[in-house]
């Protein structure tokens, strides 16, 4: 997709107008305990924020009945209109497991949203993927692009995807429009990487956790901090700000935020929010209604107002890098420690998630296994994707080759690179070590002037164990590649007994 077709689906999405998105996702918080809300009072207060020029809703299939109330919301401003005009944007999103990666699970998946919100086509259907060692997400985007064209969907986009996998997907020639991450004063992680890639290659960025739970408000300026908060989302949002140095810290920042706002005659809210919504790749916000309870339409009506001046902006982003970073890239506190979200340790879900890979016994040696990645040459060559010796891993070689021969990532060695060590951790994984217990890699390229390139996804993946490594450049690689990668782990006693 260019960057003018990009620029147009955008357009037809209408954030261009409005960049403010209504979230649902304190549906699934007053849903708690197994009692639905009032849809009709729920959709209700989505029609008028419709009438308050505020069409756009995010929504996804675990958002409880979300996708319920937007749907009966939709039909009755479209009976009202007696013009069957489409009143409003619904946005959702689909979280898939490991095994609904097969064109039918896609179709059944899309089908099901298209259903639950009565329409025939999805304005926007953004991926979530939980565990990039499984590289099924691959094969999501494959369907959910042929499903596009047959018109069951009208923009794709994905959600909380970090900059190296988007990388991935646009290597694919995946037509992604939008990225939604988690982005605000406490966490400017999507500003690094993420915004560059997004300024390159057209992606935009829709932005969650501007107001970081409601804490990014004037209620909160000069509180205490709570010993129990009493919803979903403040209990996510006190996580970040730990993380982000703490109580103080926020205070702080919160500070600033008044200061800013006190002269624009705003609340801290506004502030907070127009920061985001005025980075370059940025281009729509997401803030969170909580349906029948309460409504943000007025204030909203005053941050489409505010402009922020450049000393402004540059006075708060001045803030926010003093506070301390929140580690890793967009969507890391999904995928490993710390776990920054509602729930808290998501270990359990996802050592839940099936291996890549089937180990088997190697007969005759009660203290060896092997895994198989089904490629035609593992045995015509007599080799294994990864062997285990006692408390040794060894994996063989590793290409970015996806299924049988297809190469990821032809064009860009970043995606390549990527590819590659998510299938060397999906061996691991499948013989019971993990990228923490990994002591040595060599890397081979067939022209060394690529090595910052890989070097820098390798430390992204390895740079908190450091293993032992080499980097070697070969006349050739075989095959259309320019890297491979082995690596060997060891799996102390003490994660041995536990596994």
């Amino acid at each position: 997709m260019t960057d003018q077709n990009k620029t147009q689906a955008l357009h037809s999405l209408g954030l261009q107008d409005t960049p403010l998105i209504t979230g649902l996702w304190q549906v699934a918080d007053l849903e708690r305990g197994g009692q639905d809300l009032d849809r009709e009072a729920a959709a209700a207060d989505l029609m008028d924020y419709a009438a308050a020029g505020f069409a756009h809703f995010d929504m996804a299939d675990h958002y409880g009945s979300a996708e319920l109330i937007a749907g009966l919301a939709r039909q009755k401003l479209i009976d009202a209109s007696h013009r069957g005009d489409n009143p409003i944007q619904l946005f959702t999103k689909w979280c898939p497991q490991p095994h609904q990666c097969t064109r039918e699970a896609v179709r059944t998946g899309i089908e099901e949203r298209l259903e639950r919100l009565g329409m025939e086509t999805i304005d926007l259907l953004q991926l979530h993927w939980w565990s990039f060692d499984h590289p099924g997400y691959i094969d999501v985007m494959d369907h959910l692009m042929e499903l596009r064209q047959e018109g069951l969907i009208r923009h794709l986009g994905l959600t909380n995807f970090d900059t190296d996998h988007l990388a991935v997907l646009l290597s694919c020639g995946h037509e992604i429009v939008s990225n939604q991450v988690c982005l605000s004063v406490l966490d400017p992680r999507a500003l690094g990487d993420m915004t560059q890639l997004c300024r390159d290659s057209g992606v935009r960025l829709l932005a969650y956790g501007t107001l970081a739970g409601g804490f990014l408000s004037d209620r909160w300026l000069g509180a205490a901090e709570p010993a129990a908060v009493p919803d979903w989302s403040k209990m996510k949002y006190q996580r970040f700000i730990q993380a982000a140095g703490g109580w103080q810290a926020y205070q702080q920042m919160l500070q600033l935020l008044a200061d800013i706002a006190a002269r624009h005659q705003v609340s801290i809210a506004n502030v907070a929010t127009r920061w985001v919504m005025q980075q370059a790749a940025v281009t729509g916000v997401i803030v969170g209604a909580r349906l029948t309870d309460s409504q943000h339409r007025e204030d909203n009506r005053k941050l489409l107002a505010l402009n922020l001046s450049s000393d402004d902006m540059a006075s708060i982003t001045d803030s926010s890098r003093q506070l301390t970073p929140i580690a890793g890239d967009c969507g890391t506190e999904y995928r490993r420690p710390p776990f920054l979200t509602a729930s808290g340790d998501l270990s359990d879900h996802l050592d839940s998630l099936p291996p890549v890979f089937t180990r088997e016994a190697v007969a005759g040696r009660n203290d060896r296994w092997r895994i198989s990645s089904g490629s035609e040459f593992e045995p015509i060559c007599g080799y294994s994707r990864a062997v285990r010796d006692g408390n040794r891993v060894l994996v063989s070689g590793t290409t970015a080759t996806h299924h049988s021969d297809r190469v990821i990532g032809a064009d860009d060695l970043r995606a390549q690179t990527t590819y590659v060590m998510d299938k060397i951790s999906a061996s691991l994984s499948s013989l019971g070590a993990s990228l923490d217990d990994v002591v040595r890699t060599r890397i081979y390229l067939s022209n060394a002037d690529d090595w910052e390139t890989v070097s820098r996804v390798h430390g992204r993946y390895l740079g908190h164990c450091m293993p032992a490594n080499t980097l070697i450049e070969v006349s050739r690689l075989v095959g259309e590649y320019r890297v491979e990668i082995e690596a060997e782990a060891v799996i102390p006693a003490t994660a041995e007994t536990a596994r």
